[in-house]
């Protein structure tokens, strides 16, 4: 074979065992976006042809009728020692499919495709040319190639082990349909995958977030931290910053070694507020711990105008623990006598779901008598006792007809004396009795944690909810005491009491100016709901807590007096928000956006108000990202650096944050793609390996009913 044939290295690192010919040409420039046409070059001749691999073949075996000229420098030995090449790419093709599991492939499919690949005589390409032939032949060669790469990729799922619901992820689709146009495309590899395109999406990130970021002078950001112990026990404590336009991961810092005291905590925040800027935070959240509650006071020495604010959905649940568990120390006898029955009540709904679910023929027995799982809500779950008997409640009638049925009376392999204690439970008018009283007057303490728990604005709203829950609560113990209001309760007296002492341990100034600059609190439609309300500037607690925040915001007397006039014009409806649009726009628009529209009259208030109005009152997207940080750095991935796992935090929830503001996102088969799918069907976090139901936190298993149809799109039930 003359030396004129022989590949060049860069045309031997293409080599494709499927197209062996390709060496034997010099491939010069891709004609158009798609498809396999390309300019080339025969070795032999020089001449310079376009098309495919197809004419490639038939300009070099001399084939007649492909559309192509025969090589006429190509001799006897070149087409044997070519012949030679193509029958040994054929045999490594065939010796690598026989190493690999067969795919549950069609025969004719299998055949089509491999003849593709294979060499072909002249009469089969001239049998191609024929017209009326070649739609057919297509036909069949496109939808064997179909199948065959839908089997692998359904295999990639079964031995990946990826949930289905991955399927709606918008980019895995769009990752075939970008390989699909680059013919011999390999996809990335182990080292390029944690390694070179982490760094690069990370940094692209980094980029998108930047418009975000520049609407925090004007709205304003909160910092929300929480600590964390990741697989190998390192502890970890996350930073994010929450704004109205959603939650943005920013670090997690390993404290191995470090003590996590005040000091510690603070300069963490501290350093996160200069690297953000300090007049563009409004508020530190945390959670109630003396060091974190320590470490505010110390951001709060060196910024004024921040405010550290402890997360109102822990300080609710530690409510519903003091409530539902109360402590057995005799400085809380009073509590236990009035809500030890409670405690008892849980005890016993803890009795039968462990018996159930230990004993595998009772729980199979169950099974067939309720579709509904148990759920195993952990302690450090919030409001898990409440979660749990909503659930019994749910399925009362399913666990009625369980014990009753003959089954259950006849099975006798495990302990019986334990089965008939459950049964008698089960069957124990007053055990329900009891549940639905928990449920009902716990019921207005269990909606504002729901509302609390979310990234979305809501610090404005504190106020009014916590009252409005303390009212609902006294209507439903009085109800069930039938006792009017003016007479007393020594029930209510003890929750009513824990639930003021939480407020008092969390409630800071922030809370009450937030509901002074709530234009919705002066309309006259609210102020009508109750006989007992009165607008914020009547109320006396929230006046002295607003001059408070007036205080830090503005060290000078000119400043402050110049608000407060803001403030009078405002909260009586003078000047410029006498307009009869002004006020009934309060009732009636968001409390935002009748700020944009009113409120320039005011733009010192103006500008405040536009930064309170935006904020969070929880920090439970920091739980929702332990349960990314989870989900990525598992026991099955727990040689995960921590900084590598903190990259892949970081563009996870940060991607998810991005495309939540596409409005594709709640559109097409790829609609809310990032709410987890498979784990719904049991709705028992601790199995389900749920990312995120919405905005909501994952510590609470029923936030959100959400249904699955045949075709995997969630429904949301509200």
């Amino acid at each position: 074979m003359s030396n004129n044939s022989e590949p060049s290295s860069n045309q031997q690192n293409d080599q494709d065992d499927n197209a062996p010919l390709w060496r034997f040409v010099t491939r010069e420039a891709k004609l158009g976006k798609g498809g396999g046409n390309v300019a080339f070059q025969c070795n032999f001749c020089r001449q310079t042809y376009k098309g495919s691999y197809y004419r490639v073949k038939a300009h070099l075996l001399k084939i007649k009728g492909a559309g192509v000229a025969s090589c006429t420098k190509v001799t006897n030995e070149n087409l044997v020692e070519m012949r030679r090449v193509m029958e040994e790419a054929e045999q490594r093709v065939k010796q690598y499919n026989l190493k690999q599991v067969s795919l549950p492939t069609s025969s004719a499919s299998i055949s089509n495709f491999e003849n593709s690949s294979s060499s072909a005589s002249a009469s089969a390409i001239d049998q191609k040319r024929r017209k009326g032939s070649i739609g057919s032949i297509e036909k069949a060669f496109n939808m064997g190639a179909r199948e065959i790469a839908d089997s692998e990729i359904a295999r990639m799922f079964y031995t990946g082990g990826l949930s289905f619901h991955f399927a709606r992820n918008p980019y895995y689709a769009r990752a075939f349909k970008s390989a699909s146009q680059l013919p011999g495309y390999v996809p990335p590899g182990y080292n390029a995958l944690r390694t070179t395109l982490l760094q690069k999406e990370k940094s692209n990130i980094e980029n998108l977030l930047e418009p975000i970021k520049k609407t925090w002078n004007e709205k304003g950001v909160s910092i929300c931290s929480d600590g964390w112990s990741d697989a190998q026990r390192r502890p970890l404590i996350n930073i994010m910053a929450v704004s109205e336009s959603g939650s943005m991961f920013l670090k997690a810092i390993n404290c191995e070694g470090e003590t996590k005291d005040k000091h510690f905590i603070a300069d963490l925040l501290i350093n996160t507020i200069q690297e953000i800027g300090p007049q563009k935070v409004v508020q530190v959240i945390t959670d109630n711990a003396a060091a974190c509650k320590a470490a505010g006071h110390i951001v709060e020495a060196k910024f004024r105008h921040i405010f550290w604010t402890p997360c109102v959905v822990h300080t609710l649940n530690l409510a519903l623990k003091n409530i539902c568990a109360p402590s057995t120390h005799p400085r809380y006898d009073d509590v236990m006598e009035q809500c030890g029955w409670i405690s008892r009540v849980s005890s016993d709904a803890s009795f039968i779901k462990n018996f159930i679910m230990n004993h595998a023929m009772r729980l199979s027995m169950y099974n067939n008598h309720c579709k509904l799982k148990l759920l195993s809500v952990a302690d450090t779950r919030f409001a898990s006792t409440i979660v749990m008997l909503k659930r019994f409640k749910t399925i009362k009638r399913g666990l009625e007809q369980l014990v009753i049925s003959e089954e259950w009376e006849m099975y006798k392999e495990d302990d019986v004396v334990k089965a008939k204690e459950v049964k008698d439970k089960i069957l124990n008018e007053d055990f329900w009795m009891d549940v639905d009283y928990i449920l009902s007057f716990t019921a207005p303490i269990y909606e504002m944690l729901r509302l609390a728990d979310t990234d979305k604005p809501c610090l404005h709203n504190i106020y009014e909810w916590w009252d409005s829950m303390i009212e609902k609560v006294k209507e439903a113990i009085y109800k069930k005491e039938h006792k009017s209001f003016t007479e007393n309760s020594r029930f209510f007296d003890i929750v009513n009491g824990i639930l003021v002492e939480r407020w008092t341990k969390s409630h800071t100034p922030l809370h009450s100016l937030a509901h002074s600059l709530n234009p919705r609190y002066y309309s006259q439609q609210w102020l009508d709901e109750s006989h007992d309300r009165v607008p914020p500037h009547r109320d006396m607690e929230v006046v002295r807590e607003r001059k408070k925040c007036f205080e830090r915001y503005f060290s000078s007397e000119v400043g402050r007096r110049r608000v407060n006039e803001e403030y009078a014009t405002f909260s009586a409806s003078l000047e410029d928000f006498s307009s009869s649009d002004s006020i009934n726009d309060r009732w009636y628009m968001s409390p935002i956006k009748w700020w944009i529209v009113h409120g320039t009259s005011a733009p010192m208030l103006q500008s405040i108000a536009l930064k309170l109005l935006g904020q969070p009152c929880s920090s439970s997207c920091c739980e929702r990202n332990w349960s990314t940080y989870n989900f990525i750095h598992s026991m099955k991935r727990n040689k995960l650096t921590p900084q590598r796992a903190e990259d892949l935090v970081y563009v996870h929830n940060n991607l998810r944050l991005l495309s939540r503001r596409s409005p594709n996102y709640n559109e097409g088969e790829s609609k809310m793609w990032d709410i987890g799918g498979d784990g719904f069907d049991s709705m028992d976090i601790e199995n389900a390996g749920i990312l995120e139901i919405a905005n909501l936190s994952l510590d609470e298993p029923e936030l959100e009913a959400i249904l699955f149809d045949s075709e995997g799109n969630p429904s949301l039930q509200f």
